[in-house]
């Protein structure tokens, strides 16, 4: 903003002087005042934050993403540790919710020869893409109102993270396409009711939104807000892959009046969220409490949400499942390598399971225990491509959920300035002005259109492979190079457990960790 004041300036000084003293100043009023109409422009536009933000500055950026692949790709291949990942996410996230074919020439840029390469196998008799995309049905024995759950949904991002301008707009994008929105732990906020969108209303440690003086848990307003019919499901969150066992923490100078009303805490307080739960001490009280949630809320769909630790330990939840005979309708599983909320790095870099094996180890004990009927599992963590789903659901998942590919459909530019306030795109800012740039009608366009192109390519990926149903997708159609002339499937690199197999004769592998598991302590 204060280039073009100085460029409004210089075009006005110019201009006089160009009147009064000589014709020759046109040539320097004549650009300044294009530049200032440049500017004007960039100011009422609704389509970039960043222009809105940062008018005439902001067009660096779009030139640097004119220049791809050499420039943009220096730049951004060397986010996160120099892995390529996000720059491939980027590129097709921001062209999905663009609405422009995310195809690219001369083929791929992968080394398909090195360790850990992993592909997807075709088939020589693929399929018709359904017209419709598949849904899940999500709702155990004991659910009154089952959810049909989309292939992607939004994943959990809080109020006071995110700006309410891009809630709304993620809100808003989900009631396009029709697919779920995670409130995150922050609260059921207005911006989550008012955009039409289904909601899957999270419960974290701090219980916000239905909290007691003392920040226990308040039943009757945790049933109250359940009833409304934009939430769908509720979820108990007991960790996340950001920072698993560590619970957060909310500046009191971000805690204005609207996210104090959220989250019931006085404004301007500094809120902790604990580390543990005070509901329950044990698996048994735990599912115990999943019961009473569902109970709470109408019979509406009730789950989990972890970042997978001790084997042990969730093999101890599933036997306090079958001894109260009581099971969640649904388990997101974390992994590490996700999570878009702050964490300490020690946390982020070195606790908790990826993604990868707490699903295959969720999906095994509940496959061995006689209880996957019962359950679905969602998948969050760095999911955000159409082949990223097709694996996610080989591993074990109903569904997906992605966090940081919503935020780029969103505006996120990955700037990493999210916890000083000063978000360029005003996606995770409460600053008003940097809010008010993130234009919510255009911004919910594009998440619904980065969604369903994602799940369009699912469907085409699995088409391909010969699958019409993702119920049908098995281990043995993902392949890992494991060295240079050894291939091998996850049916081969990983052990998938019978049906009811620890009931009656668990294997070796698993036999220490379901012999030490208790349904009565952790």
């Amino acid at each position: 903003m204060l280039l073009l004041l100085l460029v409004v300036l210089g075009a006005a000084g110019a201009l006089v002087l160009a009147c009064a003293v000589s014709p020759w100043w046109w040539c320097a009023a004549g650009p300044l005042l294009a530049l200032t109409g440049l500017g004007a422009w960039d100011l009422a536009q609704r389509r970039h934050a960043v222009l809105r933000n940062y008018p005439l500055l902001g067009h660096l950026r779009f030139l640097l993403e004119a220049l791809r692949p050499e420039v943009q790709q220096y730049f951004v291949e060397r986010n996160f540790d120099g892995r390529p990942y996000d720059r491939e996410v980027r590129g097709i996230v921001y062209e999905r919710a663009k609405g422009i074919e995310a195809e690219e020439p001369f083929g791929t840029e992968r080394d398909v020869y090195r360790d850990g390469y992993e592909y997807l196998e075709p088939s020589m008799r693929p399929v018709d893409v359904p017209d419709e995309p598949p849904v899940v049905r999500v709702g155990g024995p004991d659910c009154t109102q089952p959810y049909d759950m989309a292939l992607l949904n939004v994943s959990a991002m809080s109020f006071g993270a995110l700006s309410s301008n891009a809630i709304l707009a993620l809100n808003r994008g989900a009631a396009l396409g029709r697919f779920a929105h995670d409130t995150g732990e922050g609260g059921l906020s207005e911006y989550h009711l008012r955009g039409g969108g289904d909601l899957i209303w999270e419960i974290g440690t701090g219980y916000f939104g239905c909290r007691t003086p003392e920040g226990g848990f308040e039943a009757r307003e945790f049933a109250d807000k359940a009833a409304l019919p934009e939430v769908k499901c509720v979820s108990l969150k007991l960790s996340q892959g950001a920072k698993p066992g560590i619970g957060g923490v909310l500046p009191g100078a971000k805690v204005n009046a609207e996210i104090a009303r959220a989250r019931d805490v006085p404004e301007g307080e500094t809120v902790i969220s604990p580390p543990y739960h005070q509901v329950f001490s044990t698996p048994r009280e735990l599912v115990r409490f999943v019961a009473r949630m569902r109970e709470l809320a109408g019979g509406k769909p009730t789950g989990l949400k972890l970042c997978v630790g001790s084997r042990r330990q969730f093999l101890a939840v599933c036997k306090a499942m079958l001894a109260e005979g009581v099971t969640p309708d649904f388990i997101v599983v974390d992994g590490s390598e996700g999570g878009t909320g702050a964490a300490p790095l020690e946390f982020a870099d070195n606790i908790g399971t990826p993604l990868t094996e707490g699903l295959i180890t969720v999906h095994n004990a509940l496959v061995g225990t006689g209880l996957r009927d019962r359950v679905r599992i969602g998948a969050s963590g760095k999911v955000a491509t159409g082949s990223d789903i097709v694996k996610r659901l080989v591993q074990g998942a109903d569904y997906t959920n992605a966090a940081r590919a919503m935020m780029f459909a969103v505006g996120c530019l990955q700037a990493q300035r999210c916890h000083t306030n000063t978000c360029p795109a005003g996606v995770t800012t409460q600053d008003p002005r940097r809010v008010r740039a993130l234009d919510v009608a255009d911004k919910s366009e594009r998440v619904h259109r980065y969604q369903r192109a994602t799940v369009r390519s699912a469907s085409q990926i699995m088409a391909a492979m010969g699958v019409r149903d993702p119920g049908d997708l098995t281990p043995h159609r993902l392949l890992r190079r494991t060295d240079p002339t050894t291939v091998r499937s996850y049916a081969e690199l990983y052990e998938w457990l019978a049906p009811g197999v620890l009931l009656t004769e668990p294997p070796a592998s698993w036999s220490a960790d379901w012999a030490a598991a208790h349904p009565d302590t952790f």
